[in-house]
């Protein structure tokens, strides 16, 4: 049970890392605060809590990507509609 945790939490970081390099703040910024999340949390034992947490980065992932494609939807309207409308 504990390994079969142990790597969904490491893709979950692995995913997060990637997610993480189009961050607005920059790519050293969520790195640092990637980092600390995962380090306040490495002495969990309880399947229960880490399942929670997992959880939670499922949510922050879905969030990275809104953002990602609000961004993208933001730029491709500047593009194609003038401002003046």
């Amino acid at each position: 049970m504990a390994n079969l945790l142990r790597g969904e939490v490491i893709k979950l970081y692995k995913n997060l890392l990637y997610l993480g390099r189009e961050y607005p703040k920059g790519a050293s910024y969520f790195k640092d605060r990637l980092k600390t999340a995962f380090m306040k949390n490495r002495d969990e034992t309880d399947p229960e809590k880490i399942k929670q947490l997992i959880a939670r980065g499922q949510f922050v992932i879905k969030e990275l990507e809104a953002l990602y494609y609000l961004r993208k939807y933001r730029a491709m309207k500047r593009r194609y509609y003038d401002s003046d409308e």
